[in-house]
């Protein structure tokens, strides 16, 4: 075991770049309410192609910002896939509406759309999308359940960064799109997100509520100190230091997409034909996956022995993580709240209980593919 690697799950690509943007914003005195978050903003919809981006605090607060733009509240009710980050339910409950949950699809870990028309009621008002791990959402049947019945529709693209259907970047295929740059993301402001959006008026609505719902920013007061309250907002402002980091890892962008792709391809390729192991579908043409990661389910009888398979692969020096630990209405909270009971979600469940997601980041390459594929066929071996 002297040739052990350390392969970790995720890494930010921080370089001297970053560094010394960071600096800059700290030899002057604008920390927040400065031009790096306005500059950060016109990049990334630059990149995407998107016509509006907010900049905010986390892709949590995005989402959270976002239904109390629309005024959901009590009563209202929003679909969410049941396999996802539990903050794309939290972001429903926080405006006090309740999220309904609706199951995955085994073959790609996205919602089932054929699920979702039984789960809507006279309260609905919103269907929330997860981009699983990166891989698009048929937004197409999506829109064409929401669109004739008045419902919004978000897209969660917290894994998406990267993401395409039909040429179009994932978040402009829906009302809006929500992102995260946490560190281990494909792109990182060491916390922060932003909204993508194609209408003018709610990117208007959402920065100033974004900043107290205040009518007019730092930059715009003629008079310092002067402003007026015009609406109910929160403090979920991206600060300077944080854009800063931004403005250089769009820069990145591009070499990281493509490195990730290379490495989810070698993994892949080592990976197809285990018996032990099942793999999501790949995505059909037209659609480009951001490859956050390669997650792998395990057969019986290993889905079993999950944790101590886990824990052997982590002695052998590659980092893992699951993704997720338990279906969102699964989670003591809202299983606790709404009686949802084990099994109710049997895709979601399975893939939370017999996945191992594995790393394709731009910190490693393609020797680290294989050193990952082949600690996984003796590991796997060794539990026969």
């Amino acid at each position: 075991m002297n040739d052990i690697r350390t392969v970790h799950f995720g890494r930010p690509i921080i370089g001297d770049e970053e560094r010394a943007a960071v600096m800059e914003v700290l030899k002057g005195p604008i920390l927040v309410h400065g031009p790096r978050a306005e500059k950060f903003e016109r990049d990334f919809a630059a990149w995407t192609g998107a016509p509006h981006a907010v900049s905010v605090s986390s892709c949590t607060a995005a989402m959270h910002l976002l239904y109390f733009s629309w005024g959901f509240g009590p009563g209202d009710e929003v679909i969410v896939p049941a396999q996802t980050h539990t903050a794309t339910a939290h972001a429903v409950e926080l405006v006090g509406a309740k999220p309904v949950f609706v199951d995955a699809e085994r073959r790609t870990g996205n919602i089932d759309i054929g699920a979702i028309e039984a789960a809507i009621t006279e309260r609905t008002r919103a269907i929330a999308i997860v981009h699983f791990l990166g891989v698009p959402v048929d937004m197409d049947a999506i829109n064409a359940i929401a669109r004739p019945r008045g419902l919004k529709v978000v897209e969660d693209c917290a894994l998406a960064i990267g993401t395409r259907y039909k040429g179009v970047h994932a978040g402009l295929l829906g009302d809006a799109g929500c992102f995260s740059f946490y560190p281990v993301k494909h792109m990182t402001t060491a916390e922060g997100g932003i909204v993508l959006t194609r209408e003018a008026a709610l990117a208007a609505k959402l920065n100033r509520q974004k900043a107290f719902g205040v009518d007019r920013h730092m930059g715009e007061r003629k008079i310092p100190g002067m402003y007026d309250v015009t609406m109910l907002g929160y403090n979920y402002r991206m600060n300077e230091i944080e854009a800063a980091l931004g403005i250089e890892q769009i820069k990145r962008l591009d070499w990281i997409l493509e490195k990730r792709e290379r490495n989810y391809q070698a993994l892949l390729g080592a990976l197809r034909e285990m018996e032990e192991i099942v793999l999501f579908d790949e995505p059909p043409a037209g659609y480009v996956s951001s490859r956050y990661c390669l997650s792998m389910m395990l057969k019986e009888p290993f889905a079993q022995k999950r944790y101590e398979i886990v824990a052997e692969m982590n002695r052998r020096g590659v980092g893992t993580s699951v993704y997720y630990p338990r279906p969102v209405p699964n989670m003591t909270y809202y299983a606790e709240k709404y009686g949802y009971k084990p099994g109710a979600f049997p895709n979601a469940g399975w893939i939370s209980d017999a996945s191992i997601a594995l790393p394709v980041g731009p910190h490693l390459d393609e020797e680290d593919m294989h050193y990952i594929s082949t600690t996984i066929k003796q590991v796997l071996g060794a539990f026969k």
